[in-house]
């Protein structure tokens, strides 16, 4: 790996116990090596020697070899010499059982991972990630809260022109006339439908066009280097139109799943009536929202794959479902987590923005909760729009360094990509920390 976001599959294998970059004869731990040693005579009952392994010359006879007791140090005749002083070799400290320390505490353990930037350079945990994804927007604030302002504000915009100009005019007054005909309810909740599936296919354009830009921050964050605005335009710029196909090859994708199980309800409808069919349909686009949301989390880790690696759109997508292959129900939790907690914080700031855009429209909030949100005005729609954009320019970074951060950990546990990171961010050794 270099140290640019292009990153390509490591060519290394796993460490075979030693350091890369460690030196020194074998024996450099105080123990003798092949240079300090020199023959001796063989006596009967010795075991059977290696080969090119020598006894030291300075080596007592076998009668006085017993085990260490006393105090250590104390250099009593008969007794080993006391263990070079050093961490990991000193004496067990109590509260393990029977007195013995817990594996880690005093007897050395394996060595703490790296940490250049804003995760430890190992298999993560779930609160590793979402500690990354907020320790890239704290630390790298400028150009986090940047960009995704400015997404937050275009997306924005166009979710308003939408409820202004097409979904104010639906008619939701139908749902509650119970004289209402079957189809009229039909084509005001298709209606509801696509207009739901406009704004949320609005907000995942922003979200991935976040998720495309802050790619590079937080693939800079994990080697604890800064990246201006204009730096990670420039990284993201020659994959942007890949990145759109992907996202409309996805939407065509997920489309398609639901013409196909909304197909076998659609045909017996025009054959044996709507009553007949409904439910029919209603069950075949259950099933093909359940493979949807399989394939969509198989693909999830797709955008990354394209914008670190350089890949083409398919190519991406293939290597998302490598990566996820064996871990779906992981990805999905945390994806589902992380969607979760940008929710939440997401509606603690809109909300109070919903309630003053209702008080200062026109019927007031009492009026705006009688009418369930009927014939909204402008007024209300730029208020809370405001407070919208507070919430993605928050929730942006989140949701998008987190399906960063799983995409690198993937990569750490099937390609162990962090030895590739370490050596990017000029890590010398396993327990090296870096400046974040």
């Amino acid at each position: 790996m270099n140290d640019t976001p292009g990153w390509a599959s490591p060519g290394s294998a796993p460490s075979d116990g030693r350091e890369p970059d460690a030196s020194g004869p074998a024996g450099s731990d105080g123990r003798p090596g092949p240079e300090q040693s020199a023959d001796r005579p063989r006596q009967s009952g010795d075991a059977p020697r290696e080969p090119g392994v020598k006894w030291s010359k300075d080596q007592p006879p076998a009668a006085q070899w017993s085990a260490p007791t006393g105090t250590p140090g104390a250099g009593e005749p008969g007794q080993a010499p006391p263990p070079p002083p050093g961490p990991g070799w000193g004496a067990p400290p109590p509260g393990g059982p029977g007195g013995q320390a817990p594996w880690g505490s005093g007897w050395g353990g394996p060595p703490p991972a790296a940490k250049p930037g804003v995760i430890p350079l190992r298999p993560l945990g779930v609160g590793e990630l979402l500690d990354g994804a907020v320790s890239t927007m704290r630390t790298y604030w400028r150009t986090v809260l940047g960009i995704s302002l400015t997404l937050a504000v275009l997306t924005e915009i166009a979710a308003v022109l939408l409820q202004g100009f097409v979904l104010d005019d639906a008619n939701t007054e139908v749902l509650d006339d119970p004289s209402a005909t079957l189809g009229e309810l039909t084509d005001v909740m298709g209606d509801l439908l696509l207009s739901s599936a406009a704004l949320y296919g609005i907000t995942l354009i922003g979200t991935v066009a976040a998720t495309a830009l802050l790619t590079t921050v937080t693939s800079r964050a994990v080697l604890g280097r800064p990246v201006t605005t204009g730096e990670a335009w420039r990284d993201a710029r020659p994959q942007v139109l890949k990145l759109f196909g992907l996202i409309l090859l996805l939407g065509l994708i997920a489309v398609a799943i639901a013409a196909v199980g909304a197909l076998p309800g659609i045909l017996v409808s025009v054959s044996a009536g709507a009553e007949v069919g409904f439910g029919l349909t209603l069950l075949g686009l259950l099933a093909a929202a359940v493979f949807a949301a399989w394939l969509m989390v198989r693909l999830s880790l797709a955008s990354p794959a394209l914008m670190l690696e350089k890949q083409g759109i398919v190519t991406a997508m293939r290597r998302s479902a490598r990566l996820v292959r064996g871990s779906w129900w992981r990805v999905f939790g945390i994806q589902l987590l992380a969607a979760i907690i940008a929710y939440v914080v997401a509606a603690i700031i809109v909300i109070p923005f919903t309630f003053l855009a209702a008080a200062f429209s026109g019927d007031g909030v009492t009026g705006f909760l009688n009418t369930a949100g009927g014939d909204i005005g402008w007024t209300f729609l730029i208020i809370s729009g405001i407070g919208s954009v507070i919430g993605s320019m928050i929730t942006f970074p989140i949701t998008a360094g987190v399906t960063v951060l799983l995409y690198i950990d993937q990569r750490i546990r099937r390609e162990a990509l962090d030895l590739e990171l370490a050596r990017a961010a000029g890590v010398q050794g396993p327990g090296a920390t870096g400046g974040s």
